[in-house]
């Protein structure tokens, strides 16, 4: 996170939640609008509470999933596939070990999908599905 953003703007300026980044700055005659925004996670979770991890940054999926879980979520999979899979394992570590401390990884899968491409052939990626809960 960044020194001079607190937890709400970090979210805010990576797109977790809407609205503007409200800074203690006030220029000209601008006031500061102090209504809050309500968090919508829906575009980041699909049913079964599933957070795909792709080309973002590491800590925009940990941000998202912290703020989820201390929304009341008590298990999120993270899935992943091909170069991405090494985030996936960082995003969980960072969630399980700083972010969210009475979470755990309860249970890893690995396996294989087949991906046929556009010209027609098919080659094999590997996949990962972490299960984080809350004890």
């Amino acid at each position: 996170m960044s020194d001079n953003l607190s937890f709400t703007q970090e979210l805010r300026k990576n797109g977790i939640i809407r609205g503007d980044i409200q800074t203690n700055n006030v220029k000209n005659n601008e006031t500061k609008d102090n209504s809050t925004d309500s968090v919508d996670f829906s575009k980041h979770l699909s049913e079964g509470n599933i957070i795909y991890i792709g080309k973002k940054p590491s800590m925009s999926y940990v941000i998202t999933i912290s703020s989820i879980m201390h929304e009341g979520v008590d298990e999120l999979t993270i899935k992943a596939r091909g170069r991405t899979i090494s985030k996936a394992v960082d995003v969980a570590e960072i969630v399980t070990n700083k972010f969210v401390p009475n979470s755990n990884d309860e249970d890893v899968k690995i396996s294989t999908e087949e991906i046929t491409r556009e010209d027609g052939t098919t080659s094999n990626v590997s996949t990962i599905e972490i299960v984080i809960s809350k004890e």
